[in-house]
């Protein structure tokens, strides 16, 4: 059985509308089912585009929580921050649900810690990117954040293009109802069938989730 499911669209555009549809879809159906849909989103340029979308979908954010996956250790309002872009993206009945990573705090090991226990058993939905080096979340390559198993939330050992990270795991990546990964650009044709064939030489070819599905425009996966 296939580790991934791969939707390919005409551009990145349309896999960004996808995206969105998605999670408004899956958020629906969480909450018709169990009352509530968590949700944790990552960064970076296409993911943004999407959750702009979100404003034009039918989404229940009175019953959805909305986690991070991974964030910069940065100032508040940083350019660099995922959070800051999530709130510019998001619409405003969404940034209300958003739990931002305590990055800002002064022992960011205890606030990690604190932040684990505001996650549910199992997020509903995880939504991942997958950089041209093959990272995914703030798991990069050589860092010790790879070989975290016991910590659900860690901090990156080392500085990666600058900064270090607070990202989620692989427990927890793995143990998510279903993971949604946005894959567009032709930097990452390499990554993406690395990706697809489970190889543990990247980070996001170390992911072992029970559902996972990867949107990709053809500028990465071809036709």
């Amino acid at each position: 059985m296939a580790l991934h499911e791969l939707e390919v669209l005409p551009d990145a555009a349309a896999a960004a509308r996808r995206c969105a549809g998605l999670i408004a879809e899956r958020a629906r159906a969480g909450v018709a089912e169990r009352g509530t849909f968590t949700v944790a989103l990552s960064g970076g340029t296409a993911p943004w585009q999407a959750f702009r979308l979100l404003a034009g979908e039918d989404v229940p954010w009175d019953a959805v929580e909305i986690f991070q996956v991974d964030e910069r250790v940065a100032p508040a309002g940083d350019d660099s921050r995922n959070l800051t872009h999530l709130q510019e993206s998001l619409p405003p009945a969404a940034w209300a649900r958003v739990h931002p990573m305590g990055v800002e705090a002064d022992d960011l090991e205890a606030a990690a810690v604190e932040y684990a226990a505001l996650l549910p058993e199992r997020l509903d939905l995880i939504h991942l990117g997958l950089g041209p080096d093959g990272h995914t979340a703030s798991l990069v390559p050589g860092d010790p954040v790879l070989d975290v198993r016991d910590l659900d939330v860690a901090l990156t050992g080392t500085e990666y293009q600058g900064q270090r990270r607070m990202t989620l795991t692989y427990p927890v990546l793995d143990r998510a109802r279903e993971l949604l990964w946005l894959v567009t650009g032709e930097s990452k044709v390499e990554p993406l069938q690395l990706l697809l064939d489970g190889d543990p030489r990247i980070p996001a070819g170390r992911v072992r989730a029970e559902r996972s599905l990867i949107l990709a425009d053809r500028a990465v996966a071809g036709s």
